[in-house]
């Protein structure tokens, strides 16, 4: 009888999901973004909850609450009700805060449902024209010759361009100097004053400066080449094992949302996500439009996390 009861207490909270999926959403819809206005988790929420909002029929409201790495956002959404109406895009941070963090006030898989991956950009490697290196091996090679000589810069402690360089140092060995500034305009602008030596940039923050000969590229993070870059190749193709990073944006719930409903968002924002018009609007930025099942950003996303946790061990990274 007792196991009579649990399923059919299953079957009609199954039922109960069904249903409202079917109904769902029936006011409008509020969209976190772990990121202030303006910047690229942003601009990627705005095209999805546009497209989303369209196809549903509801109005999706972005809500931008950037600062404390994301955990603002994601706080908040762990903690609402799990009914579709409260939805978050955040970025790699999500992948970084358990390693950097020793207490959450969320646990990364226990109390947030992951929808999908939406797009992701590799981090470009840029150094000062005037250093004598024109590829990744000779980099190595100077970095290997001279100790501590080659300073890199970052936009702060924890920071994906930071977290590149200490995964570089680890996988070659060699040993860099970090220099971290208050934000990457700050370090971009020390690269071009020859202040330090090499960064691991954003591409759309890069672009401009690498074309106009302000600083160098000579390869990209990212799994593959970057359809901005196809000349550069990857840390990887350059001889560089098991090197990849990027920032990227996801799309996430609180957990125990219904099936149904992360089934149906899941759906319009892979759809939207992989829509010409997005597409050509990542591009030119060196972004990719993603677009994958929850079980498969869940996956990765356990990946990401354990690669970075190891690596802020290793390198005993100390946020600021």
């Amino acid at each position: 009888m007792h196991y009579a009861r649990t399923a059919s207490f299953a079957a009609s909270c199954l039922l109960a999901g069904a249903v409202a999926a079917q109904s769902y959403p029936t006011r409008p819809v509020r969209l976190l973004v772990a990121q202030t206005a303006g910047g690229s988790a942003d601009i990627v929420a705005r095209a999805v909850a546009q497209k989303i909002g369209e196809a549903l029929g509801q109005q999706f409201v972005v809500d931008n609450r950037g600062g404390a790495s994301g955990i603002i956002a994601t706080e908040i959404t762990a903690k609402a009700a799990p009914d579709g109406y409260t939805l978050l895009i955040t970025s790699s941070t999500f992948g970084v805060n358990p390693g950097l963090y020793k207490k959450l006030p969320y646990d990364p898989f226990r109390d947030i449902a992951p929808i999908t991956l939406l797009a992701a950009a590799p981090n470009i490697l840029v150094v000062h024209p005037a250093l004598p290196v024109r590829t990744v091996k000779e980099l190595t090679a100077l970095a290997r010759a001279r100790p501590g000589y080659l300073n890199f810069g970052s936009s702060g402690n924890g920071g994906s361009p930071h977290l590149a360089g200490e995964l570089f140092k680890l996988r070659t060995g060699v040993n860099m100097v970090h220099v971290p500034f208050k934000g990457a305009p700050a370090a971009q602008t020390a690269l071009i004053a020859g202040e330090i030596h090499l960064n691991f940039s954003s591409m759309p923050s890069a672009i401009g400066h690498v074309k106009a000969g302000r600083m160098r590229a000579i390869a990209v993070t990212g799994a593959k080449r970057s359809p901005a870059t196809p000349e550069l190749p990857t840390m990887m193709e350059a001889g560089i094992r098991d090197f990849e990073t990027s920032a990227w944006q996801g799309f996430f719930a609180p957990a125990r949302t219904p099936a149904a409903i992360v089934k149906a968002l899941n759906r319009e924002a892979v759809k939207a996500m992989l829509s010409p018009e997005l597409k050509d609007r990542l591009s030119p930025e060196g972004a990719e439009a993603v677009g994958n099942s929850p079980e498969e950003f869940r996956a990765w996303l356990k990946q990401e996390i354990t690669k970075w946790t190891a690596v802020i061990k290793a390198a005993n990274v100390r946020i600021d």
